[in-house]
Order: structure tokens, then C-alpha cells, then sequence
């Protein structure tokens, strides 16, 4: 099960506020790495078993009102086409507004689920003025507060109810997105690696709705290779609004296994590529760096080095990440990044024996025990890998609690250590034996 449900509406009437409480109960789990800030528009939720990426469109646009007029235009308009199902959210207090009527007349001419959700009824008057939501046009409407999290329940069950089912691949290949900011050479590098056409098998249309998937085999590897970077058909849409690639980003990283992230050399891993980085981390698919128009920057004997270290830096704490310098004009290095990206596939699906496991692990962690807390000590007996798609590992011991995350960083790395999971995001979770 998997969709995206976007937030819009105009600014204050609580769409971060709503956003927020939908993903804390999930984002205390999934965003485990301490020090890392991300960013806030994007997370996953789920709700009676069914999980769902929920974008807040209202946090991408600074500006004065009537900039905002004409941006939030353009972000439904953009919402309407990339997400499964539209919460349009409205503001009890002040009524109807001449922007929510804007917005309205936008979503009343969509195909998708629109949710029409009035927030800050916290009390009997107030359910009782928004009523005069109905104006609007859109049908039933979803009272709501979100700072108790009020009508919550009832929105949700009706949103997953709407939200399409995950698609499942009937091939089991890799399959291999190539994910970046526009302009950075992501059509050049597939047309670079499909080379002629008789090396490409079938296209079979995508499950990322209109990506194209295209079967590669070549020089033994076969996997499908998740091409949207010809999708964009909206010229309306300006290329540089933040929105859009993180938008965009989404859906491809879903659905992928592993994402090569291409970036320009000349541009450097700025707040946009990070956010696409921390993207397809948080949805635990393995990351290959791909740093491409090489050729064009003024080198010296320490570049590689130095702009390596710029990007282990900006991905602290998780810096077990190929990074590959490379020449899509050039075709430099271009098969290297497959044969990398099959590697991190590989390590993303690798099982350690539960045995081989501890008796590597279980000494590391008597030379080096948990520190002690109130004098109590922790005494980690047993350690296994779970059977999950990416790999994630439960150490048992008596005190679960006490063991704080510098030390799941110590476990995290004598793992990548002892066995090869470069490229992979990891989760350790402390478990009561």
C-alpha cells in the first residue's frame, strides 16, 4: 500500500500544524540519525496498517501575498498532478476567503479524491460555522482541530480508503532510478547507458505512473532502469521551483531499490540534492553519488579528495556511500556506476547467519560494552537480522532503554565494518530479552 497525499491551501490556516501530527508517531522511528535536519515538508504516515508519503505544499512559498497568489496556483496545480488523493485544508475562524475560492474552483474540475478538511473546530460554534464550507462546492467536508488532533480518525479512514494499492513488479528485477535536480544530466546518463536501441528489451510502462521502465541487460547485469526524467510535460511549471524536483523525487524514490543521485560538479551537493539524498534514506533504498560533468571543472591533484570529503560531510552520519566522479558526455565511468549501483543492490539484499552474526558481533561488544547508567549495566546477549527488505538488526539485552544512539552508531559501524552494506541505510533497534 503506498500513495501521496498532498496538503494545499493557503498560508495559516494550520497545514503544518496537521502535518506534523500525522507523521510524529512515525517520524520518531524513522528518523533515528540524531543532527540530521530534514526537510519538513516531506514524510510518511500510516494509518490502520496502510502507509502513505504525506508533502505539505504550503511550506515551499516566502514571498508577499500576492506573489503567494500566483505560486499557489502553481502548487495545486502540481499537486493535482502527482499526488494520489488532495487535503484541502481550510480555516473555521475566518470562514471562506477569496484564495480558498481560487483553490476551489481548481480542485472542483479534478478527477482525483479531493478531501475538503476545515481546521480549528475546537468548539461547538465553530462546528457549527463550518457549515458554510459546503459553498465551496466540493461535497462533504472533514471538521477537524489540529492541535488536539479532533476528527483526525474520521479523515484518515476515509483518505486510505481512496489510496491505490503498491504496485507489485511482476519481473523481481532491481530496479534501478536515477533521481537528481532538473539539469543535472539524468536523460544524458540513460540515453549515455541505453546506447543503441537494440540493447533495450521491452519498455513496459511504468508502476512510478508515466515513468517508463526499461528493461537493460547488458554485460550480465539485467534490471529495469526508472527513467521519469522525460516526464515533464507541464511547461507551466517553472524548472527551478524546489517543490516540483523534491515532488517528483518522491514517487520515482517509492518505488525504486536502488537511486543513483546525479548531481552537476559545477553546482556541488547544495540544500536540493541533499534533500533528495535524505529522501530516498529515509525510505531505506540503497544510494549510489554519482558526481557528473566532471570534465568541466578546474581540477587540481586533491579535487577528487576534497569534494568527496565536501559530500561525506553533508551526509554525516551516514557516510558508507559510493561516490563515483563521472562524464556523461564523455561516457566516463558510466558502466561503473551500473556495476556499482548492482553492488548496493546486492548489499541491500545481503542476509547475515544468525550465528556468523554473533559470533562476530557478541566480542566486539564485550571488548566495548554499552556505557553504564545509574550504575545499571547493559548486557547485550544475542543479536539478529530481520527478514526485511533492507537491513535492519535487533540486539537483545536486558535494558533496552538505556542504550542510547551514540552506541547504535558503534553497532551500525563494526556491522558495515564485518560485512559489506555500503551504500545501504541500516536501522538497529534494542529489543528485552
Amino acid at each position: 500500500m503506498s500513495g501521496i497525499v498532498a496538503i494545499v491551501g493557503r498560508p495559516n490556516v494550520g497545514k503544518s500544524t496537521f502535518f506534523n501530527r500525522m507523521i510524529q508517531r512515525r517520524e520518531a522511528i524513522v528518523d533515528a540519525v540524531s543532527g540530521v535536519t530534514r526537510d519538513r515538508h516531506y514524510g510518511k504516515s500510516d494509518w490502520n496498517g496502510k502507509e502513505f508519503s504525506l508533502i505539505d505544499t504550503g511550506g515551499y512559498v516566502l514571498g508577499s501575498d500576492d506573489i503567494f497568489e500566483k505560486e499557489i496556483d502553481r502548487q495545486v496545480e502540481l499537486a493535482i498532478d502527482e499526488a494520489d488523493a488532495i487535503l484541502f485544508m481550510v480555516d473555521a475562524e475566518t470562514g471562506i476567503t477569496g484564495m480558498d475560492e481560487d483553490v476551489a474552483r481548481l480542485l472542483r474540475k479534478v478527477e482525483k479524491p479531493v478531501f475538503l478538511v476545515v481546521n480549528k473546530v475546537d468548539n461547538a460554534q465553530r462546528l457549527e460555522d463550518a457549515v458554510e464550507f459546503y459553498n465551496l462546492g466540493l461535497g462533504e467536508y472533514y471538521p477537524v482541530s489540529s492541535i488536539n488532533g479532533s476528527g483526525t480518525g474520521e479523515l484518515l479512514d476515509a483518505l486510505v480508503k481512496v489510496l491505490p494499492d503498491a504496485p507489485i513488479p511482476e519481473d523481481n528485477l532491481p530496479r534501478f532510478a536515477v533521481v537528481g535536480r532538473p539539469n543535472a544530466g539524468k536523460s544524458s546518463f540513460i540515453n549515455a547507458l541505453l546506447g543503441e536501441d537494440r540493447y533495450i528489451v521491452t519498455d513496459v510502462a511504468g508502476t512510478t505512473r508515466d515513468s517508463i521502465d526499461t528493461r537493460y541487460n547488458r554485460f550480465g547485469f539485467e534490471f529495469n532502469l526508472v527513467d521519469t526524467a522525460g516526464i515533464r510535460r507541464k511547461a507551466k511549471v517553472r524548472e527551478d521551483l524546489e517543490f516540483y524536483s523534491v515532488m517528483r523525487s518522491v514517487r520515482t524514490i517509492e518505488h525504486a531499490d536502488v537511486c543513483l543521485l546525479l548531481l552537476d560538479a559545477s553546482r556541488g551537493f547544495d540544500g536540493q540534492v541533499q534533500n533528495i539524498f535524505w529522501l530516498a534514506h529515509r525510505n531505506n533504498k540503497g544510494i549510489v553519488i554519482l558526481v557528473n560533468k566532471w570534465d568541466l571543472v578546474e581540477k587540481d591533484t586533491h579535487s577528487v579528495k576534497e569534494y568527496t570529503q565536501k559530500i561525506r560531510e553533508a551526509i554525516a552520519p551516514f557516510t558508507d556511500v559510493p561516490i563515483l566522479f563521472i562524464s556523461v558526455k564523455d561516457k566516463q565511468r558510466i558502466l561503473k556506476a551500473i556495476e556499482t549501483a548492482v553492488e548496493v543492490y546486492q548489499n541491500r539484499s545481503r542476509r547475515i547467519p544468525t550465528r556468523k552474526l554473533n559470533d562476530v558481533m557478541l566480542p566486539i561488544i564485550e571488548g566495548n560494552p554499552p556505557p553504564a547508567i545509574k550504575g545499571k549495566y547493559v548486557k547485550i546477549k544475542f543479536c539478529t537480522q530481520l527478514p526485511t527488505p533492507y537491513p535492519q538488526f535487533a540486539f537483545f539485552c536486558n535494558l533496552p532503554q538505556y542504550v542510547k544512539d551514540p552506541y547504535k552508531r558503534f553497532l551500525e559501524n563494526k556491522l558495515r565494518e564485518n560485512f559489506d552494506f555500503t551504500g545501504v541505510p541500516m536501522s538497529i533497534f534494542m529489543r528485552k530479552k
